[in-house]
């Protein structure tokens, strides 16, 4: 059955998109997605860079361009570049409405996510391709070995605390969780594409979204260059969102790693309190030993209740496109 969420908002001037999905009898081996906002001083460099390396591999491919609403001449560009599916937004919806709408429109067995900001070595893609046919995973991750972004100071510790975080709470390690160089079967990632939010929390969801649901996920080490253009990363709120959508991903899919900690903690500092109560205060248990007692088991509760609905709700989810 087809989600409404799969209708292209009107401002897309594409006319193959008119209903989005593979157009019959055009499957190629790859579809990349390239979301691009205001990149007009390097746009055409990074798509022949693209090019280069496919034309020079075994896979036939497609090259989508989704235009994000930029307003500095990249639009009048990529109109005069030939060979590409040009996604033409009116208005900036964020990368991760781009990368949606490409995904869905994609012909590729295979879609390629990366940037269109000189950042990631796309003249690897072939090798992550190469990468997830050989080992028989879903998804491969181009994992950075540096940190090149803006506010990189401040940047890299918080990373590292929220990657850590959600190691912790999906139980593996995760070497880079937001990257945005990565290679997916399409046909695994359709189901999750509704849950993609708009800005760049995106690859941080398709990344826990494939691990939570029982997908092999694995990572190939790629170096990080300095940004081409000015950076769109907004530190403050990008990173509240970020870790914001961890903890939901988490809570979507997985409850239990969040409210049992919780719970457990609750519930040993109320026996601990209780035992003080029973050796200082002659057996008198106090009011708030009750309370923290009671809450413990509320917070468990609420726990289980919650991963009784995840199950419940897990088969539908398989659906879903």
């Amino acid at each position: 059955m087809t989600s409404p969420e799969i209708a292209v908002p009107s401002p897309v001037k594409f006319p193959s998109l008119e209903v989005v999905g593979r157009e019959p009898g055009a499957r190629v081996d790859v579809s990349v997605v390239l979301p691009v906002h205001d990149e007009a001083g390097h746009v055409e460099d990074e798509i022949a860079r693209i090019r280069r390396a496919l034309d020079a591999s075994d896979y036939t491919f497609e090259l989508i361009v989704v235009d994000d609403g930029s307003r500095d001449g990249t639009k009048e560009i990529l109109r005069g570049i030939e060979g590409i599916r040009l996604i033409d937004l009116a208005t900036n919806r964020g990368c991760g409405h781009a990368r949606r709408l490409g995904t869905r429109a994609a012909r590729g067995d295979v879609v390629v996510w990366t940037d269109a900001d000189m950042t990631y070595p796309n003249d690897r893609i072939a090798e992550l391709v190469e990468h997830l046919d050989q080992n028989g995973c879903e998804q491969v991750v181009g994992a950075r070995t540096t940190e090149e972004g803006t506010n990189a100071w401040i940047r890299r510790p918080t990373k590292w605390f929220i990657r850590k975080l959600a190691s912790y709470l999906m139980s593996t390690p995760i070497p880079d969780l937001n990257s945005g160089f990565r290679a997916m079967r399409r046909e695994t990632a359709l189901p999750y594409l509704y849950m993609l939010p708009s800005g760049f929390s995106c690859v941080t969801t398709i990344t826990m979204a494939f691990l939570l649901n029982g997908h092999e996920v694995k990572y190939v080490p790629v170096e990080y260059a300095p940004r081409a253009g000015e950076s769109k990363f907004r530190l403050v709120r990008d990173t509240y969102l970020y870790l914001l959508q961890v903890i939901r991903m988490i809570m979507t899919f997985n409850p239990l790693r969040v409210f049992l900690p919780l719970g457990g903690s609750l519930l040993l500092v109320a026996v601990g309190k209780t035992v003080f109560d029973v050796f200082q205060k002659d057996f008198r248990v106090t009011t708030n030993a009750i309370v923290l007692l009671i809450v413990s088991l509320q917070v468990v509760a609420l726990g289980l209740l919650a991963d009784l609905i995840c199950r419940l709700a897990g088969p539908r989810r398989g659906g879903m496109e």
